[in-house]
């Protein structure tokens, strides 16, 4: 879901305001898919970032900054190389395109102006960066060779062209009555399809407004529209241009009640009746915000753990199924030892037969039932009487080996899970670095550990009831042992959902009984940092710190506690959004 070139026309007018005259000071690319331009102009900074997630490909204004890896990829050097301290001497859009152009004018050898115009594709799963001095391309974030596709190659050297124009109306300049008759002689059979053909960057959303402004179905068929259909749906079309031309725009984002993104556009949007609708003051608020929905700012290497962890906790699943056969086959090692015993009864008086069976009287049935025996016509009747006991006596042993194995499966599926929550609850380059390195110490990863760098170190979650009283919530396994066995006090209160993986919740009330309001919020913070997060009637155990310990040897995270009592609760998500903006890490 991200905005159509139809929405996009307000938003470089948006930027075009913000950033032109200004120096760009620093570029840095937070991740493989975005990069953040630093922009001066007199008496403020910009941030301008632009994200080619195929989910929400965007150019848009920053609030706050995002976290950098300490070594820049090579394009971002590219981009350094290039383009700091030029001014932006623009920003256009190619038509109605989702295609932008940001010129830049720097300084050459000689004292020469040279404009250089970083080009940006947002379209979906084909946006790219591109930059481009005199018609050739310098470099591209994504760069696309005749492996990747057969219709249009992206590498340094080559020569770039805009998309040729298409043969569509333009919606803000053309007369709508020749717009409406373009619709109304248009190949497709649907009203929304129509639309599309007809006019340059209108994309779903734009069609689906005008076809419930104009009272129709988005995919009533073109025949069976009227005059006054048409009419209809010129009064919207008339409508929707007003809408989007409006100074300033009112940029709108539909959501559902799980906060999923429906919809984006630059002005109000109508058309899903059940949605919630959220304003904004500008379509770069809207953008950011709609990236937070999306999880479009993903960290270096956290998609990465993500798929290793779920890959490693699958694969120990499937050994916990294979476990649990060879279990039920190790119980029924009893039989075995019955077959062997009645062999060796009756073994006189089969001696020299070849049967693959033999049925004789169980001595062990006290009601004369008789047994069928198995046999390996290959062996003699002594020597499949040693098999059966070999057997048993094989399954006897595997019985506690399998249980142990099963249990350490158990405890490594729990692990990896706890894992799965860290990386959740994990928002900075730090965070993920201490997950890595405890990948790395658990063997799910032969890599070096990562060195400690500039990066401000990992703290876990800080936040106050509305007594004042200070809650800690761990981010990793390391920051749960560290936040249980030092900084916590012997006598504050410990939070952990029962059997759930989740986070170590620190109510710091010191010895002091704390209230049952401050029990409940410290409870609802573990259920929602737990891997149960969204559930009802989630189980919370809380103790004293004091009655929680470290088994040796024990993996990170991993506790044993006594004394402790259990809360099932369902935590008001909306009542706790007050207490997780007290750190903005916690709605990431």
């Amino acid at each position: 879901m991200s905005l159509d070139g139809f929405s996009m026309r307000p938003l470089v007018r948006e930027l075009d305001r913000a950033l032109t005259g200004g120096r760009i000071d620093k570029i840095t690319q937070p991740n493989k898919q975005s990069i953040i331009l630093s922009v001066r102009q007199p008496g403020r900074n910009h941030l301008l970032h632009i994200s080619i997630q195929p989910q929400n490909p965007s150019a848009h204004l920053l609030e706050k900054n995002l976290e950098n890896p300490p070594e820049p990829p090579v394009f971002c050097m590219v981009l350094r190389k290039q383009l700091e301290t030029g001014r932006i001497a623009g920003i256009r859009q190619h038509g109605l395109d989702r295609l932008l152009l940001i010129d830049v004018d720097s300084l050459a050898a000689g004292g020469r102006i040279v404009t250089k115009t970083l080009v940006l594709e947002l379209m979906g799963k084909y946006s790219n960066i591109i930059l481009v001095q005199d018609g050739l391309i310098l470099d591209a974030l994504r760069k696309i060779g005749n492996n990747n596709s057969r219709v249009r190659t992206v590498l340094p050297g080559q020569s770039y062209e805009l998309p040729p124009g298409q043969d569509k109306l333009d919606f803000f300049t053309d007369d709508l009555a020749a717009i409406v008759a373009r619709i109304r002689t248009a190949e497709g059979p649907r009203l929304d399809k129509a639309l599309l053909a007809a006019c340059m960057g209108f994309g779903p959303v734009s069609a689906k407004e005008v076809c419930f402004s104009a009272g129709l179905a988005p995919s009533v068929h073109l025949d069976a529209l009227d005059d006054a259909d048409f009419a209809a749906v010129r009064s919207a079309l008339e409508e929707l241009r007003t809408a989007a031309t409006k100074e300033p725009a009112e940029p709108a984002l539909l959501i559902d009640k799980n906060q999923k993104v429906l919809a984006m556009a630059s002005f109000p949007l109508h058309y899903l009746s059940d949605a919630v609708s959220l304003t904004f003051p500008t379509i770069s608020a809207m953008l950011e915000k709609a990236d937070q929905l999306l999880g479009s700012y993903v960290l270096p290497d956290k998609d990465r753990f993500r798929k290793l962890v779920k890959n490693e906790k699958n694969r120990a699943e499937n050994k916990l199924i294979k476990l649990d056969e060879e279990i039920n086959e190790a119980e029924n090692a009893e039989d075995f030892k019955v077959r062997g015993d009645n062999l060796m009864t009756y073994q006189y008086q089969f001696k020299d037969r070849e049967d693959a069976e033999i049925e004789v009287p169980n001595i062990y049935s006290e009601t004369g039932e008789t047994i069928k025996i198995p046999l390996d016509q290959r062996l003699t009747l002594v020597q499949n009487m040693q098999a059966c006991y070999k057997k048993y006596d094989k399954l006897k042993r595997a019985q506690e080996l399998l249980r142990v194995q099963r249990r350490e499966c158990e405890d490594n599926i729990a692990y990896l899970e706890s894992i799965e929550a860290s990386l959740l609850a994990s928002s900075s380059l730090a965070e993920i670095a201490e997950i890595h390195n405890e990948l790395i110490a658990a063997g799910y990863l032969r890599e070096k550990p990562k060195k400690k760098n500039n990066d401000k170190p990992a703290r876990p979650f800080h936040f106050r009831a509305p007594d004042g009283t200070s809650i800690l919530v761990g981010k990793n396994n390391y920051q749960n042992d560290k936040l249980t066995f030092h900084t916590a006090r012997f006598n504050d209160t410990w939070f952990h959902t029962k059997d759930i993986p989740g986070s170590h919740v620190i109510l710091q009330n010191e010895g002091v009984e704390p209230s049952e309001e401050n029990i409940l919020l410290a409870a609802s913070l573990a259920a929602h940092f737990s891997k149960a997060r969204g559930s009802s009637k989630i189980p919370v155990d809380y103790t004293e710190v004091r009655y929680v310990k470290k088994p040796a040897g024990s993996k990170p995270g991993f506790v044993i506690f006594t004394n402790q009592k259990t809360l099932y609760l369902t935590p008001d998500e909306k009542e706790l959004a007050a207490i997780l903006s007290q750190d903005p890490a916690a709605l990431a």
